[in-house]
């Protein structure tokens, strides 16, 4: 998430923590670990990933133990970083309630049609010669192109399924990115496409996604890529231009499906996919492979039935 460029000393003083490093070093977002870049605040609370986040592309780090401060980078040190962020967070992107069905911040382009039934938030942005076809919702601060359909039910900038464990119970990682949605996407009816956590979730440009489709947090889907229905695809996941995946496909997450990859109905996902690979199964592998597996399960009663006739003391 990006913010107006502001200062270590001011990070510190808004959200109470110690800093090391120049007063004046400068901030101009927040990121989770898996999204940062140079000039972003993360932030880490546990051991094991103290490494992999002061080794990270951001430049400052949260954290709840005061360690070596990497050479160009700072410090925020609070015995709490995940509350201190999120706190962080809210004070630049706070929530807004709407009592209206478009909210008077909404941008809305020429020629777009916005039927009844459907809600379009604060900040949010539609492009020209849109449909939204009625009882879609469109979350604040949801970016949509030109010539885009959606159908009836879907929704689009809901928060991200994402909790961290506290004691007997879980806390909320709020969320405060964005969905993007590109020129000529179409998406099917009830569908529900999360909003990054800290950055965008992304679907380019000529991208068809069929009906009761569901896409992660922070996802990355490329150009003219096709979504059966009942797809799920999990967070921080990127698939590749020209991607097919057919219907009832699931994608576990952090993973990357290659350009033109093509996943057949049913399938369960839960490794990388090369760049024109076709899968199938769960787990998903080589289409070649799973058929001739698959035929090989087909003799296999009666091989059994052979080997045991001409072996009747077995």
């Amino acid at each position: 998430m990006k913010i107006p460029k502001t200062t270590l000393k001011q990070i510190a003083d808004l959200i109470g923590a110690e800093y090391i490093g120049d007063p004046k070093f400068p901030i101009t977002g927040f990121n989770e670990i898996h999204k940062v870049e140079a000039g972003d605040v993360t932030f880490v609370d546990h051991p094991k990933y103290y490494g992999k986040a002061l080794n990270s592309a951001a430049t400052v780090v949260l954290i709840n133990k005061h360690v070596e401060c990497p050479e160009g980078k700072a410090l925020l040190i609070h015995d709490d970083p995940f509350d201190a962020f999120l706190r962080a967070m809210r004070h630049y992107r706070p929530k807004e309630t709407c009592t209206q069905a478009i909210s008077p911040t909404a941008e809305i382009g020429e020629g777009t049609v916005v039927m009844p039934g459907s809600f379009v938030g604060n900040h949010a942005k539609i492009g020209k010669n849109c449909v939204i076809h009625p009882n879609v919702t469109i979350y604040d601060y949801s970016v949509i192109g030109d010539n885009v359909i959606i159908h009836s039910g879907s929704v689009i900038g809901a928060d991200a399924y994402y909790f961290q464990r506290r004691g007997d119970g879980y806390k909320k990682f709020e969320s405060f990115g964005r969905v993007v949605i590109e020129d000529d996407v179409e998406i099917g009816a009830l569908c529900s496409i999360d909003k990054g956590v800290t950055s965008d979730t992304t679907i380019r440009r000529g991208t068809k996604m069929d009906n009761h489709c569901q896409v992660g947090h922070d996802s990355y889907i490329g150009r003219n890529c096709l979504i059966g229905s009942h797809a799920a695809i999990a967070g921080v996941t990127r698939i590749e231009d020209d991607v097919i995946l057919w219907g009832r496909v699931c994608v576990n997450k952090d993973l990357v499906i290659g350009e033109g990859a093509v996943v057949l109905a049913t399938s369960a996902v839960d490794k990388n996919i090369e760049p024109g690979k076709a899968v199938f199964g769960v787990p998903a592998q080589d289409v070649r492979k799973q058929w001739r597996e698959q035929a090989a399960m087909r003799k296999l009663p009666d091989l059994l039935r052979d080997y045991y006739q001409d072996h009747p003391e077995k």
